[in-house]
Protein backbone atom coordinates (compact mmCIF):
# COMPACT_ATOMS: atom_id res chain seq x y z
CA UNK A 1 0.00 0.00 0.00
CA UNK A 2 1.38 3.09 -0.97
CA UNK A 3 2.06 5.80 1.94
CA UNK A 4 -0.69 8.16 0.35
CA UNK A 5 -3.80 5.42 0.87
CA UNK A 6 -2.05 4.92 4.39
CA UNK A 7 -2.85 8.03 5.38
CA UNK A 8 -6.06 8.18 4.28
CA UNK A 9 -6.58 4.43 5.78
CA UNK A 10 -5.82 6.19 9.09
CA UNK A 11 -8.76 8.97 8.37
CA UNK A 12 -10.76 6.03 7.48
CA UNK A 13 -13.48 4.14 9.52
CA UNK A 14 -11.19 2.12 11.47
CA UNK A 15 -14.07 0.46 13.52
CA UNK A 16 -15.23 -3.40 12.85
CA UNK A 17 -17.26 -4.02 15.36
CA UNK A 18 -18.31 -0.59 16.40
CA UNK A 19 -19.21 -0.01 12.90
CA UNK A 20 -21.30 -3.60 12.60
CA UNK A 21 -23.12 -2.94 15.67
CA UNK A 22 -23.54 0.71 14.19
CA UNK A 23 -25.40 -0.03 11.47
CA UNK A 24 -27.15 -3.03 12.71
CA UNK A 25 -25.44 -5.81 10.55
CA UNK A 26 -25.84 -7.99 13.11
CA UNK A 27 -29.54 -8.13 13.46
CA UNK A 28 -30.43 -10.52 10.36
CA UNK A 29 -33.54 -11.21 11.45
CA UNK A 30 -34.84 -7.54 11.30
CA UNK A 31 -33.95 -7.30 7.37
CA UNK A 32 -36.43 -5.60 4.87
CA UNK A 33 -34.54 -6.91 1.99
CA UNK A 34 -37.16 -9.25 0.07
CA UNK A 35 -35.29 -12.18 -2.11
CA UNK A 36 -37.60 -13.25 -4.56
CA UNK A 37 -37.45 -17.53 -5.13
CA UNK A 38 -35.77 -17.91 -8.34
CA UNK A 39 -34.12 -20.78 -9.56
CA UNK A 40 -29.81 -20.99 -9.04
CA UNK A 41 -27.89 -22.17 -12.84
CA UNK A 42 -26.47 -24.89 -12.54
CA UNK A 43 -22.51 -24.13 -11.52
CA UNK A 44 -20.88 -27.50 -11.05
CA UNK A 45 -18.13 -26.62 -8.84
CA UNK A 46 -14.90 -28.00 -10.89
CA UNK A 47 -12.48 -30.86 -9.03
CA UNK A 48 -9.93 -29.79 -6.76
CA UNK A 49 -10.91 -26.01 -7.32
CA UNK A 50 -9.22 -23.08 -5.33
CA UNK A 51 -9.69 -19.59 -5.97
CA UNK A 52 -7.11 -16.33 -5.71
CA UNK A 53 -9.18 -13.19 -5.60
CA UNK A 54 -8.07 -9.54 -6.05
CA UNK A 55 -9.73 -6.54 -5.25
CA UNK A 56 -9.09 -3.00 -3.60
CA UNK A 57 -8.06 -2.00 -0.64
CA UNK A 58 -10.97 -0.87 2.39
CA UNK A 59 -11.22 2.66 3.64
CA UNK A 60 -13.45 1.13 5.85
CA UNK A 61 -12.53 -1.44 7.96
CA UNK A 62 -15.65 -3.36 8.45
CA UNK A 63 -15.38 -3.94 4.28
CA UNK A 64 -12.40 -6.15 4.54
CA UNK A 65 -13.58 -8.17 7.60
CA UNK A 66 -17.11 -8.73 6.70
CA UNK A 67 -15.54 -9.79 2.97
CA UNK A 68 -13.07 -12.26 4.52
CA UNK A 69 -15.86 -13.71 7.02
CA UNK A 70 -18.28 -14.09 3.84
CA UNK A 71 -15.50 -15.79 1.43
CA UNK A 72 -15.23 -18.36 4.49
CA UNK A 73 -17.76 -19.08 4.72
CA UNK A 74 -17.80 -20.01 1.10
CA UNK A 75 -14.89 -22.08 1.78
CA UNK A 76 -16.49 -24.02 4.41
CA UNK A 77 -19.39 -24.44 2.27
CA UNK A 78 -17.99 -25.65 -0.71
CA UNK A 79 -14.47 -27.00 0.16
CA UNK A 80 -13.62 -24.18 -2.32
CA UNK A 81 -10.11 -22.30 -0.84
CA UNK A 82 -10.86 -18.65 -1.31
CA UNK A 83 -7.46 -16.25 -1.18
CA UNK A 84 -8.29 -12.57 -1.08
CA UNK A 85 -5.52 -10.39 -1.70
CA UNK A 86 -6.48 -6.57 -0.87
CA UNK A 87 -3.76 -4.04 -3.16
CA UNK A 88 -3.66 0.18 -3.05
CA UNK A 89 -6.32 1.69 -4.97
CA UNK A 90 -3.36 2.94 -7.43
CA UNK A 91 -2.35 -0.43 -7.81
CA UNK A 92 -5.32 -2.03 -8.82
CA UNK A 93 -5.23 -1.14 -12.62
CA UNK A 94 -1.71 -1.78 -12.76
CA UNK A 95 -1.99 -5.64 -11.26
CA UNK A 96 -5.04 -6.49 -13.77
CA UNK A 97 -3.23 -4.92 -16.51
CA UNK A 98 -0.46 -7.70 -15.95
CA UNK A 99 -2.83 -10.59 -15.11
CA UNK A 100 -4.77 -10.00 -18.20
CA UNK A 101 -1.39 -9.66 -20.43
CA UNK A 102 0.37 -12.79 -19.30
CA UNK A 103 -3.00 -15.29 -18.72
CA UNK A 104 -1.82 -15.87 -15.73
CA UNK A 105 -2.44 -14.71 -11.84
CA UNK A 106 -5.76 -14.40 -9.82
CA UNK A 107 -8.64 -16.17 -11.28
CA UNK A 108 -11.12 -13.46 -10.15
CA UNK A 109 -10.40 -9.66 -10.09
CA UNK A 110 -12.86 -6.92 -8.72
CA UNK A 111 -11.25 -3.58 -10.29
CA UNK A 112 -12.93 -0.39 -10.86
CA UNK A 113 -16.17 0.41 -12.70
CA UNK A 114 -14.89 0.07 -16.50
CA UNK A 115 -12.24 -2.57 -15.57
CA UNK A 116 -14.89 -5.28 -17.75
CA UNK A 117 -14.34 -3.33 -20.86
CA UNK A 118 -11.16 -2.73 -20.68
CA UNK A 119 -10.35 -6.42 -20.37
CA UNK A 120 -13.38 -7.78 -22.49
CA UNK A 121 -11.55 -10.23 -24.89
CA UNK A 122 -9.94 -11.68 -21.76
CA UNK A 123 -13.08 -12.18 -19.47
CA UNK A 124 -15.92 -15.19 -19.46
CA UNK A 125 -19.57 -13.93 -19.62
CA UNK A 126 -20.98 -13.96 -16.40
CA UNK A 127 -24.63 -13.54 -17.77
CA UNK A 128 -26.42 -16.98 -16.07
CA UNK A 129 -25.25 -15.14 -12.58
CA UNK A 130 -26.09 -12.00 -13.56
CA UNK A 131 -29.20 -12.48 -14.58
CA UNK A 132 -30.08 -14.63 -11.77
CA UNK A 133 -29.13 -12.02 -9.60
CA UNK A 134 -31.21 -9.86 -11.19
CA UNK A 135 -34.74 -11.65 -10.81
CA UNK A 136 -33.66 -12.57 -7.25
CA UNK A 137 -33.09 -9.26 -6.08
CA UNK A 138 -35.25 -6.38 -7.57
CA UNK A 139 -33.06 -5.65 -11.00
CA UNK A 140 -29.77 -4.34 -11.39
CA UNK A 141 -30.03 -0.36 -11.12
CA UNK A 142 -28.44 1.96 -14.14
CA UNK A 143 -24.81 2.37 -13.15
CA UNK A 144 -25.07 -1.31 -12.32
CA UNK A 145 -26.03 -2.23 -15.91
CA UNK A 146 -24.11 0.44 -17.72
CA UNK A 147 -20.85 -1.17 -16.39
CA UNK A 148 -21.69 -4.78 -16.38
CA UNK A 149 -22.97 -5.37 -19.33
CA UNK A 150 -21.19 -4.97 -23.03
CA UNK A 151 -21.82 -2.16 -25.09
CA UNK A 152 -25.58 -2.79 -26.36
CA UNK A 153 -25.57 -5.92 -25.47
CA UNK A 154 -27.54 -8.22 -22.62
CA UNK A 155 -24.19 -10.13 -22.07
CA UNK A 156 -22.69 -9.36 -18.34
CA UNK A 157 -19.04 -8.88 -18.43
CA UNK A 158 -19.00 -7.64 -14.94
CA UNK A 159 -21.12 -7.90 -11.62
CA UNK A 160 -20.74 -4.70 -10.01
CA UNK A 161 -20.46 -5.04 -6.02
CA UNK A 162 -21.39 -1.32 -5.32
CA UNK A 163 -20.31 2.54 -5.92
CA UNK A 164 -19.43 5.09 -3.70
CA UNK A 165 -19.83 8.62 -4.49
CA UNK A 166 -18.41 11.93 -4.19
CA UNK A 167 -21.20 14.29 -3.27
CA UNK A 168 -20.56 17.89 -1.46
CA UNK A 169 -19.53 17.86 2.01
CA UNK A 170 -19.33 21.37 3.68
CA UNK A 171 -19.59 23.05 7.06
CA UNK A 172 -22.98 24.44 7.48
CA UNK A 173 -22.48 26.93 10.56
CA UNK A 174 -19.67 28.64 7.79
CA UNK A 175 -21.66 28.75 4.60
CA UNK A 176 -24.59 30.07 7.39
CA UNK A 177 -22.03 32.80 8.52
CA UNK A 178 -21.64 33.71 4.71
CA UNK A 179 -25.32 34.34 3.75
CA UNK A 180 -26.02 30.81 2.43
CA UNK A 181 -28.01 27.71 4.08
CA UNK A 182 -26.55 25.17 0.84
CA UNK A 183 -24.38 25.39 -2.30
CA UNK A 184 -26.64 26.79 -4.54
CA UNK A 185 -27.18 25.28 -8.44
CA UNK A 186 -26.33 27.63 -11.01
CA UNK A 187 -22.25 28.23 -11.56
CA UNK A 188 -22.88 31.78 -11.25
CA UNK A 189 -24.03 31.74 -7.55
CA UNK A 190 -21.41 28.71 -6.53
CA UNK A 191 -18.81 31.40 -7.48
CA UNK A 192 -19.94 33.85 -5.47
CA UNK A 193 -20.20 31.22 -2.50
CA UNK A 194 -16.59 30.38 -2.90
CA UNK A 195 -15.27 34.17 -3.53
CA UNK A 196 -17.06 34.63 -0.31
CA UNK A 197 -16.15 31.34 1.84
CA UNK A 198 -12.51 32.62 0.34
CA UNK A 199 -12.74 36.04 2.05
CA UNK A 200 -13.99 34.62 5.40
CA UNK A 201 -10.92 32.99 5.46
CA UNK A 202 -12.90 29.49 5.31
CA UNK A 203 -11.82 28.33 1.61
CA UNK A 204 -13.50 25.54 -0.67
CA UNK A 205 -10.87 22.90 -1.68
CA UNK A 206 -11.40 20.46 -4.77
CA UNK A 207 -8.56 18.10 -6.26
CA UNK A 208 -6.89 18.97 -9.40
CA UNK A 209 -4.04 16.83 -9.07
CA UNK A 210 -3.67 12.99 -10.72
CA UNK A 211 -6.70 11.65 -8.16
CA UNK A 212 -8.37 8.47 -9.53
CA UNK A 213 -11.01 9.30 -7.37
CA UNK A 214 -11.93 13.13 -6.03
CA UNK A 215 -9.51 14.53 -9.96
CA UNK A 216 -11.76 12.74 -11.95
CA UNK A 217 -14.68 13.19 -10.14
CA UNK A 218 -14.37 17.02 -10.09
CA UNK A 219 -13.75 17.08 -13.93
CA UNK A 220 -16.55 15.08 -14.87
CA UNK A 221 -18.72 17.36 -12.55
CA UNK A 222 -17.11 20.50 -14.03
CA UNK A 223 -17.88 19.20 -17.73
CA UNK A 224 -21.23 17.74 -16.80
CA UNK A 225 -22.68 20.43 -15.38
CA UNK A 226 -22.00 22.50 -18.50
CA UNK A 227 -23.62 19.55 -20.66
CA UNK A 228 -19.97 18.98 -21.88
CA UNK A 229 -19.02 14.92 -22.45
CA UNK A 230 -15.89 13.23 -23.52
CA UNK A 231 -17.99 11.56 -26.58
CA UNK A 232 -21.14 11.29 -28.33
CA UNK A 233 -23.77 8.69 -28.26
CA UNK A 234 -22.20 7.42 -31.59
CA UNK A 235 -18.36 7.10 -29.36
CA UNK A 236 -16.78 10.39 -31.25
CA UNK A 237 -14.70 12.59 -29.12
CA UNK A 238 -16.28 16.04 -28.73
CA UNK A 239 -14.21 17.23 -25.79
CA UNK A 240 -13.33 20.42 -27.70
CA UNK A 241 -16.62 21.86 -27.60
CA UNK A 242 -18.28 25.08 -26.45
CA UNK A 243 -19.44 23.28 -23.90
CA UNK A 244 -16.53 22.39 -22.45
CA UNK A 245 -14.64 25.64 -23.40
CA UNK A 246 -16.93 27.07 -21.10
CA UNK A 247 -16.53 24.63 -18.06
CA UNK A 248 -12.76 25.79 -18.09
CA UNK A 249 -13.64 29.25 -18.24
CA UNK A 250 -15.69 28.59 -14.88
CA UNK A 251 -12.70 26.32 -13.77
CA UNK A 252 -10.62 29.69 -14.32
CA UNK A 253 -12.59 31.96 -11.78
CA UNK A 254 -12.89 29.31 -9.68
CA UNK A 255 -9.42 28.40 -8.72
CA UNK A 256 -8.75 31.38 -7.11
CA UNK A 257 -11.33 30.70 -4.42
CA UNK A 258 -9.47 27.41 -3.66
CA UNK A 259 -6.89 26.97 -1.03
CA UNK A 260 -3.40 26.69 -2.29
CA UNK A 261 -1.92 23.44 -3.71
CA UNK A 262 -4.86 21.44 -5.16
CA UNK A 263 -3.12 20.82 -8.33
CA UNK A 264 -0.92 18.57 -6.62
CA UNK A 265 -3.75 16.86 -4.45
CA UNK A 266 -4.15 13.49 -4.21
CA UNK A 267 -7.16 11.11 -3.10
CA UNK A 268 -6.59 12.35 0.57
CA UNK A 269 -5.19 15.20 0.64
CA UNK A 270 -9.21 17.06 0.87
CA UNK A 271 -10.04 14.82 3.88
CA UNK A 272 -6.81 16.45 5.38
CA UNK A 273 -7.54 19.58 4.51
CA UNK A 274 -11.31 19.63 5.70
CA UNK A 275 -10.57 17.62 8.86
CA UNK A 276 -8.10 19.57 10.02
CA UNK A 277 -10.65 22.70 8.93
CA UNK A 278 -8.50 24.04 6.18
CA UNK A 279 -11.28 24.29 4.25
CA UNK A 280 -15.25 24.22 5.03
CA UNK A 281 -16.26 22.77 1.38
CA UNK A 282 -15.12 20.01 -1.03
CA UNK A 283 -16.27 16.87 -2.64
CA UNK A 284 -15.74 13.21 -0.54
CA UNK A 285 -17.46 9.65 -0.19
CA UNK A 286 -18.80 9.21 3.58
CA UNK A 287 -15.50 7.76 4.69
CA UNK A 288 -14.70 10.92 5.57
CA UNK A 289 -17.79 12.08 7.52
CA UNK A 290 -17.48 8.97 9.48
CA UNK A 291 -13.60 9.63 10.85
CA UNK A 292 -14.78 12.93 11.84
CA UNK A 293 -17.57 11.38 13.77
CA UNK A 294 -16.06 8.79 14.87
CA UNK A 295 -13.35 10.69 16.56
CA UNK A 296 -13.66 12.39 19.83
CA UNK A 297 -11.09 15.09 18.52
CA UNK A 298 -13.48 15.87 15.59
CA UNK A 299 -17.33 14.70 16.51
CA UNK A 300 -18.45 18.44 16.18
CA UNK A 301 -17.08 19.24 12.72
CA UNK A 302 -19.39 16.08 11.86
CA UNK A 303 -22.14 17.37 13.92
CA UNK A 304 -21.68 20.81 11.91
CA UNK A 305 -21.19 18.80 8.36
CA UNK A 306 -24.10 18.34 5.46
CA UNK A 307 -23.85 16.24 2.55
CA UNK A 308 -25.53 17.49 -0.67
CA UNK A 309 -25.63 16.21 -4.09
CA UNK A 310 -23.35 17.81 -6.84
CA UNK A 311 -25.14 21.07 -8.34
CA UNK A 312 -26.83 20.58 -11.65
CA UNK A 313 -25.34 23.79 -13.21
CA UNK A 314 -27.17 22.82 -16.66
CA UNK A 315 -27.39 19.52 -16.31
CA UNK A 316 -31.24 17.79 -15.62
CA UNK A 317 -30.03 15.98 -12.76
CA UNK A 318 -27.44 16.00 -10.47
CA UNK A 319 -24.14 14.58 -12.75
CA UNK A 320 -22.67 12.41 -10.58
CA UNK A 321 -21.05 8.92 -11.09
CA UNK A 322 -20.23 6.70 -8.91
CA UNK A 323 -16.57 5.07 -8.61
CA UNK A 324 -17.80 1.04 -8.89
CA UNK A 325 -16.87 -1.89 -7.69
CA UNK A 326 -16.78 -4.02 -10.63
CA UNK A 327 -16.17 -8.29 -10.51
CA UNK A 328 -14.84 -10.18 -13.75
CA UNK A 329 -13.36 -13.91 -13.90
CA UNK A 330 -10.34 -14.15 -16.28
CA UNK A 331 -10.60 -17.23 -18.96
CA UNK A 332 -7.26 -18.34 -17.83
CA UNK A 333 -9.03 -19.31 -14.75
CA UNK A 334 -9.15 -23.16 -14.90
CA UNK A 335 -12.32 -22.87 -12.38
CA UNK A 336 -14.65 -20.78 -13.47
CA UNK A 337 -17.68 -22.62 -12.45
CA UNK A 338 -16.42 -21.69 -8.63
CA UNK A 339 -15.40 -18.55 -9.85
CA UNK A 340 -19.20 -17.81 -10.70
CA UNK A 341 -20.25 -19.57 -7.74
CA UNK A 342 -17.86 -17.42 -5.65
CA UNK A 343 -19.58 -14.12 -7.03
CA UNK A 344 -23.15 -15.39 -6.90
CA UNK A 345 -22.66 -16.50 -3.08
CA UNK A 346 -20.57 -13.01 -2.18
CA UNK A 347 -23.91 -11.15 -3.55
CA UNK A 348 -26.89 -13.29 -2.10
CA UNK A 349 -28.49 -11.68 0.64
CA UNK A 350 -27.42 -13.42 3.36
CA UNK A 351 -23.54 -12.58 2.91
CA UNK A 352 -24.36 -8.98 0.83
CA UNK A 353 -26.42 -7.30 3.47
CA UNK A 354 -24.06 -7.47 6.01
CA UNK A 355 -21.31 -6.59 4.22
CA UNK A 356 -23.31 -3.86 2.97
CA UNK A 357 -24.25 -2.59 6.32
CA UNK A 358 -20.91 -3.03 7.61
CA UNK A 359 -19.76 -0.64 4.81
CA UNK A 360 -22.12 2.45 6.44
CA UNK A 361 -22.75 4.28 3.38
CA UNK A 362 -19.43 3.82 1.61
CA UNK A 363 -20.31 1.56 -0.96
CA UNK A 364 -23.87 1.30 -2.21
CA UNK A 365 -25.90 -1.39 -3.71
CA UNK A 366 -26.06 -2.84 -7.99
CA UNK A 367 -29.16 -4.26 -6.74
CA UNK A 368 -32.72 -2.29 -6.29
CA UNK A 369 -34.02 -4.71 -3.20
CA UNK A 370 -30.93 -3.80 -1.17
CA UNK A 371 -32.34 -0.10 -1.17
CA UNK A 372 -34.17 -1.49 2.48
CA UNK A 373 -30.93 -2.74 3.76
CA UNK A 374 -30.99 -1.23 7.58
CA UNK A 375 -28.05 1.01 6.84
CA UNK A 376 -29.83 3.32 4.99
CA UNK A 377 -32.23 3.54 7.75
CA UNK A 378 -29.70 5.08 10.28
CA UNK A 379 -28.21 8.48 10.04
CA UNK A 380 -29.77 10.99 7.72
CA UNK A 381 -26.77 12.53 6.67
CA UNK A 382 -25.37 8.61 4.89
CA UNK A 383 -28.95 8.32 3.15
CA UNK A 384 -27.66 10.37 0.28
CA UNK A 385 -25.37 7.88 -0.94
CA UNK A 386 -28.24 4.93 -0.81
CA UNK A 387 -28.80 5.97 -4.77
CA UNK A 388 -25.71 6.35 -6.00
CA UNK A 389 -26.01 3.05 -8.42
CA UNK A 390 -29.22 5.16 -10.09
CA UNK A 391 -27.05 7.62 -11.80
CA UNK A 392 -26.91 7.85 -15.68
CA UNK A 393 -23.77 9.63 -15.70
CA UNK A 394 -20.07 7.30 -16.27
CA UNK A 395 -16.69 7.82 -17.33
CA UNK A 396 -16.76 7.59 -21.08
CA UNK A 397 -20.27 9.23 -21.04
CA UNK A 398 -22.39 9.67 -22.86
CA UNK A 399 -20.73 6.85 -25.40
CA UNK A 400 -19.46 3.42 -25.32
CA UNK A 401 -17.45 2.05 -22.77
CA UNK A 402 -14.18 0.75 -24.17
CA UNK A 403 -10.50 0.65 -23.50
CA UNK A 404 -9.74 4.27 -25.07
CA UNK A 405 -12.44 5.66 -22.39
CA UNK A 406 -10.58 3.62 -19.44
CA UNK A 407 -7.31 5.04 -20.79
CA UNK A 408 -8.95 8.67 -20.32
CA UNK A 409 -9.60 8.18 -16.83
CA UNK A 410 -6.48 6.33 -16.12
CA UNK A 411 -4.33 8.77 -17.56
CA UNK A 412 -6.63 11.81 -15.80
CA UNK A 413 -6.54 13.81 -19.12
CA UNK A 414 -9.50 15.79 -18.20
CA UNK A 415 -8.45 16.44 -14.52
CA UNK A 416 -4.85 17.53 -16.25
CA UNK A 417 -6.68 19.74 -19.02
CA UNK A 418 -8.69 21.75 -15.99
CA UNK A 419 -5.57 22.03 -14.17
CA UNK A 420 -3.76 23.65 -17.06
CA UNK A 421 -6.00 26.26 -17.01
CA UNK A 422 -6.93 26.58 -13.73
CA UNK A 423 -3.43 27.70 -12.83
CA UNK A 424 -2.22 29.66 -16.14
CA UNK A 425 -0.41 26.92 -17.72
CA UNK A 426 -2.85 27.05 -21.01
CA UNK A 427 -6.07 29.05 -22.41
CA UNK A 428 -9.38 27.11 -22.12
CA UNK A 429 -9.28 27.22 -26.25
CA UNK A 430 -5.54 25.41 -26.09
CA UNK A 431 -6.17 22.74 -23.09
CA UNK A 432 -9.52 21.47 -24.77
CA UNK A 433 -7.65 21.07 -28.21
CA UNK A 434 -4.53 19.29 -26.67
CA UNK A 435 -7.20 16.91 -24.60
CA UNK A 436 -8.74 16.31 -28.07
CA UNK A 437 -5.49 15.04 -29.66
CA UNK A 438 -4.38 13.00 -26.90
CA UNK A 439 -8.39 11.62 -26.23
CA UNK A 440 -8.21 11.05 -30.51
CA UNK A 441 -4.86 8.89 -29.82
CA UNK A 442 -6.32 6.48 -27.28
CA UNK A 443 -9.28 6.12 -29.74
CA UNK A 444 -6.97 5.23 -33.15
CA UNK A 445 -5.23 3.20 -31.03
CA UNK A 446 -8.38 0.79 -30.52
CA UNK A 447 -9.39 1.23 -34.01
CA UNK A 448 -12.15 3.83 -34.15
Amino acid sequence: MSNDLTRRDALALGLSAAALAATGASAQDASKVKAADVAAPSLPIEKGASLRMLRPVRFVQADEDVFRENAKKFADKTGVEVKVDFVGWEDINQQTAVTSNSGAGPDVIIGFSDSPHVYIDKLIELTDVADYLGKRYGGWLPLAQRYGKKNKSDAWIGLPFGATAGPLIYRKSVLQSVGYDKVPEDHATILDLCQKLHKAGKPAGFALGNAKGDGNGFANWVLWSHNASLLDEDGNVVINSKETINALKWVKELYPTFIAGTPSWNDVSNNRAYSSQEISLTANGVSLYFSLKNDPATRAIAEDSEHQLLPKGLAKISPMAGLTLNAMVFKHSPYPNAAKAFLQFMLEKEQYEPWLNANSGYWAQPLAAYADATVWSGDPKVKIFKNTMNSTYYDGYKGPISTATGAVSADYVLIQMCASVATGAATPEVAAAEAEQRCKRYFRRQGR
